[in-house]
């Protein structure tokens, strides 16, 4: 028997998920801790997390496998490891972390990667970066030179989380070409790091991590580590990557032309291309994909969306009846026709957006008339503003070459409406796919590639089938366009 265990490492919990290669049936599932991980915000605009506390609830959520599922550690032959992208690991040569992480939403190190964009030049930055340098890993290590030289003085190596979590359990410190250009240290042009951006902000490149392949064997677990997690010493760590490209990964989208979505809190547009194109006013990110190699290259284009689940949440807690439910919810959004009586929502309360060219509209209602809207006009409004704001930006891709006619996603968060489904596959013309799966799903199917259980990735996604597929609805298809229109001129008129 190989069993694979695979874990997500996000910013609001740990899950853990062990899985039987040869059915692809889900042995067990744990996520700790019960309560969203503390994010600690110094100052407005940080985001800092205790690298630390990321490993006791790898451990915590480890142990709760091992309560629910009776298995021989020796029969699991592989660890995958997804994380939260963008964050930044510093430690000295003991392996000892010498501050907090950084992490993802901190939004400290803007300006510098503004300065950086415009002393690089923009143009070069987007031929070889294919992003600016913007708030991301490389601008946040510059922050740390600047303003906290002692602890920059004794930095070692610099990490990702999920190139922290490796570290913890092997002892070695590595990352990956698709970790290095989610940090904008990758020059798409050599395919190396990308040494004009180091030497831009005054950074060695000695502090960069030993490179390895996103499918391999990274190491072992030490005996120290497996102690810890009640596994065996010398079990593989096969495979690493950032939550989107592994959640691109959990749904099989690994070809060009493949996209993946997520809408939970923010919504997430993944699609894979073989050709090096970026957006020239850099509305969309464009990261090295899993399975990216020189002579099969892979590029995972990623537009994000900040305000999604998180508008739907707003209205449940300060807008609706207090015991209602999301179920209740999307049934009492369906009541209304599409384009919600001439109520327009847009859906930009949660910061700067990227597709906006990073301005911060802020969220607003357009078009209310006392005498005809209701709640669930605003539901509604709700549910078609984000799926509207997802399609505009998704106009931006397929300037890049990315045709949306099939997508992939996770059977959670907003596609749990029939409404958002609907209105989704008809405002795009898509087909949506569903799948019962998630990223610690993804990270074990990854080990299992990079450990060579699998012969190759096609092989890894045994047991994964569609639980719904959703195609367009032809018939109210004129009055989405209509709807979108309307939507798009009122976009507009606050740009």
């Amino acid at each position: 028997m190989a069993l694979l265990l695979g874990y997500d490492v996000g910013s609001s919990s740990i899950k853990a998920t062990l899985m039987d290669s040869d059915t692809g049936k889900i042995l067990a599932s744990a996520t700790s801790p019960d309560k969203e991980l503390e994010i600690i915000a110094k100052e407005l605009g940080w985001a800092e997390q205790h690298p630390s506390t990321w490993w006791e609830h790898v451990k915590a959520a480890t142990a709760r496998i091992k309560t629910k599922a009776k298995f021989d550690a020796a029969d699991v032959k592989a660890i995958g490891i997804s994380y939260q992208m963008h964050g930044l690991v510093a430690v000295d040569k003991k392996m000892e972390v010498l501050r907090p992480s950084i992490i993802w939403c901190d939004s400290r190190a803007v300006g510098i990667g503004e300065k950086a964009a415009k002393d690089i030049g923009k143009e070069k930055c987007l031929k070889r970066l294919f992003n600016l340098p913007g708030n991301f890993t490389a601008s946040k290590l510059r922050w740390v030179r600047e303003n906290e030289s002692d602890i920059y003085s004794k930095i070692h190596k610099i990490m990702l989380p999920g190139d922290y979590i490796a570290m913890m359990m092997t002892g070695e410190i590595k990352t990956t070409p698709s970790g290095l250009s989610e940090g904008i240290m990758w020059d798409f042009e050599s395919d190396s790091p990308a040494d004009f951006v180091l030497d831009n902000y005054g950074i060695s490149n000695k502090l960069i991590a030993d490179i390895v392949p996103t499918f391999s064997v990274q190491g072992e677990l030490t005996k120290a580590a497996a102690d810890e997690l009640g596994l065996s010493a010398g079990t593989v760590v096969s495979y690493r990557a950032g939550d989107q490209p592994n959640n691109a990964l959990s749904l099989s989208v690994l070809a060009p032309g493949e996209i993946a979505v997520t809408a939970g809190t923010s919504g997430v547009v993944y699609g894979v291309s073989d050709k090096k194109k970026y957006d020239r006013l850099s509305r969309v990110n464009v990261f090295v994909h899993v399975n990216h190699a020189v002579k099969e290259p892979r590029y995972g284009v990623l537009l994000c969306l900040n305000g999604t689940g998180i508008l739907n949440s707003w209205l449940k807690h300060n807008f609706m009846a207090q015991g209602l439910d999301y179920p209740q919810m999307n049934e009492l959004a369906a009541e209304v026709p599409v384009g919600s009586a001439g109520l327009v929502i847009l859906p930009y309360g949660n910061g700067a957006e990227r597709t906006l060219e990073n301005r911060n509209i802020g969220a607003s209602v357009h078009g209310w008339n006392f005498n005809v809207h209701k709640k669930a006009h605003f539901l509604r409004a709700a549910q078609e503003g984000i799926v509207f704001a997802l399609n505009y930006g998704l106009g931006i891709m397929e300037d890049m070459g990315i045709e949306l006619r099939k997508v992939k996603a996770g059977n959670a968060n907003m596609f749990l409406s029939p409404l958002f489904a609907e209105a989704f596959a008809t405002v795009t013309g898509a087909s949506v796919h569903l799948y019962n799966t998630d990223g610690s799903q993804g990270a074990a199917r990854g080990a299992g590639i990079g450990a060579g259980i699998y012969p190759g990735p096609d092989d890894a996604f045994v047991g994964l089938e569609p639980v719904r597929i959703i195609e367009p609805n032809g018939k109210l298809a004129s009055a989405y366009n209509e709807a979108f229109e309307k939507w798009e001129n009122v976009l507009k008129q606050q740009l």
